[in-house]
């Protein structure tokens, strides 16, 4: 389901939160670098949680964290989860893959309610070998993506803060005039 306005709406209001935000351009560029990073391990559900959790603990912007994780979104999840795991399954000695085939057993998710350890088992059994690339694969692909997005980031936040902080000064200067001539 696309959003009301489109992709390119909803990340121009992403870039102009992320400039917007009241932290340094390192804090905010390191907090959307985090999240970009977090985008890329196989843990969907918990990637605000987890960008959160590592923005705080290296003094990153915490706001910041929560947008960069929309570098992982539905159209870029395919390509990531295809690169995460053929990367890591190279690292680790896997072979190459084109596509993956997850084969669940028949009562999978009510094992959850009903046999705890036993679900956690399968759970490992089926996807352990699907979710181990890639995490293995999201630590040089998410670092990467994560680098190269602190180094667009910082400049075009320190740059928006400088003509923002320059346009305030005009106005002040602007209203202390018009409060003398008065």
């Amino acid at each position: 389901m696309l959003p009301p306005g489109g992709f390119r709406r909803a990340y121009t209001y992403i870039w102009h939160r992320a400039k917007r935000i009241s932290a340094s351009p390192h804090k905010i560029a390191l907090g959307f670098a985090i999240g970009a990073f977090v985008s890329f391990t196989p843990f969907i559900g918990l990637h605000f949680v987890l960008a959160g959790l590592l923005a705080w603990l290296l003094r990153g912007s915490i706001l910041a964290s929560a947008l960069g994780t929309a570098v992982g979104n539905p159209i870029s999840f395919p390509l990531i989860w295809w690169g995460t795991y053929n990367v890591g399954g190279w690292l680790l000695g896997y072979e190459h893959r084109s596509e993956i085939v997850i084969d669940l057993p028949h009562g999978f998710w009510l094992m959850l309610v009903r046999d705890f350890g036993g679900f956690w088992k399968q759970f490992w059994e089926v996807l352990g070998p699907i979710i181990v690339p890639m995490m293995v694969g999201a630590l040089p692909l998410g670092a990467v993506v994560g680098l190269v997005v602190y180094f667009l980031v910082r400049p075009a936040v320190a740059s928006y803060q400088r003509r923002r902080q320059a346009l305030l000064n005009r106005r002040a200067a602007a209203n202390l005039e018009r409060q003398a001539a008065e």
